[in-house]
């Protein structure tokens, strides 16, 4: 009886010389691809590339929304930054591909699937830890990395098999893309002495060729997620296809970063996140009006945790839905509306409203004469706050000064 294989299928080289290999290994190969914005590929053409190169079923999945509402949101309400900048665009789209994956398997009665990862990146653990969680009697192939093969050598096979591969100049870039954002590297890229070319960003102009007039905007939360721009209510995978051309526009959201792979190396990445740069932005100012102060300053130390739980392939796990929890806690008051100002690759909250959950209070904070701050208080409030440092110092006298 012949085995059945889910492949996780871009139409790229890897991807499409997999498909051949597998079935020389005894596979009827269904090979899904996983629409989840990232734009600027024909996914009918890549569909009927599936077909074309030997697979018994080619499935497109429309997962736009999905990734928005369940992967993107829970990064927005974590302000969720690798390394304080990397917004986890491929990180956020693996667990929902294995996801889909293993429910397609599911219904066909497939025993395995496969991926194009090779083995030096942070992909091959996402995909086969989420595997591992969500069914694992599942078998896992991997033929680029366990075979090592080097691009040369994918393109004789693909001739070999009648794989189609484009003629004239590819990209030497590899490109991975989604609604949150275009994540780049290889090339020029690998040497981080080289200054990124043009040819390297995709979604964003140079700030320095952005208008030369600000673009204003504003945008207006739900319990920690932004649900309308400019007033005009959306769901947040459109919100974000909208942002993501009009901050582009500005120059916003470039990011060149030398970061840690989860597997122990260094790696230049270039990344570019318009509507993630201004959603993130809008959204921590918010929180700045709406937290509580001690909320406020021990969320930060929730966050990065959640970010690297991400990033290192721990999504499904008890102490991410635990994290989760408390953030999503923490954004019932994180409502209101955030102007943001657009210019030239900045991206800068300039005013800011929260008719229900503002706990700034303009009596308590003026220099005016319509002060409401009990003046006389803060003296017995400094004596109290210092009290134990004080009988401290009386006991040990540790920093005391000497009297005359």
């Amino acid at each position: 009886m012949t085995k059945k294989i889910v492949l996780a299928y871009s139409g790229g080289l890897d991807t499409s010389v997999a498909i051949p290999w597998l079935i020389d290994k005894g596979y009827e190969v269904i090979a899904v691809v996983l629409d989840v914005g990232q734009g600027g590929k024909d996914l009918e053409a890549i569909q009927k590339k599936g077909l074309q190169v030997g697979a018994v079923q080619s499935i497109v999945v429309d997962g736009k929304e999905e990734f928005a509402d369940k992967y993107v949101a829970p990064v927005i309400k974590a302000n969720a930054l690798y390394e304080g900048a990397y917004p986890l665009v491929s990180a956020l789209s693996r667990p929902l591909i294995i996801d889909k994956l293993v429910d397609i398997a599911h219904e066909n009665g497939a025993d395995a699937i496969a991926h194009g990862s090779t083995g030096k990146g942070n992909d091959q653990v996402r995909f086969e830890a989420a595997i591992h969680a969500l069914d694992p009697d599942l078998a896992i192939e991997a033929p680029i990395r366990d075979f090592h093969w080097s691009r040369e050598e994918e393109i004789d096979y693909a001739k070999d098999h009648n794989v189609p591969v484009p003629i004239g100049k590819q990209s030497p870039y590899s490109i991975d893309a989604n609604l949150w954002g275009r994540a780049n590297e290889a090339g020029i890229l690998e040497d981080p002495w080289n200054v990124a070319s043009d040819d390297a960003w995709g979604m964003t102009v140079a700030p320095e060729e952005a208008p030369d007039e600000a673009t204003l905007l504003d945008l207006t939360f739900e319990k920690g997620l932004p649900v309308a721009l400019n007033g005009e209510k959306m769901t947040l995978a459109n919100l974000i296809v909208k942002l993501n051309k009009i901050a582009g526009e500005n120059g916003i959201g470039r990011i060149d970063k030398i970061e840690n792979r989860l597997v122990g190396i260094k790696s230049r990445e270039v990344y570019e996140a318009p509507a993630a740069a201004v959603i993130m932005a809008a959204h921590k100012d918010l929180e700045d009006l709406t937290l509580e102060r001690d909320v406020a300053h021990y969320k930060p130390l929730l966050e990065q945790k959640v970010t690297d739980l991400i990033y290192n392939a721990l999504w499904i796990t008890p102490l991410f839905d635990a994290l989760q929890a408390f953030i999503d806690h923490t954004q019932a008051v994180v409502n209101g509306t955030v102007k943001m100002k657009l210019y030239k690759g900045q991206a800068v909250a300039i005013a800011r409203q929260s008719e229900e959950n503002s706990l700034y209070n303009k009596n308590l904070a003026t220099y005016t004469a319509a002060d409401s701050f009990d003046q006389v208080a803060a003296g017995g409030f400094i004596k109290l706050w210092s009290l134990p440092s004080m009988v401290f110092e009386q006991v040990n006298h540790v920093h005391s000064v000497e009297k005359k």
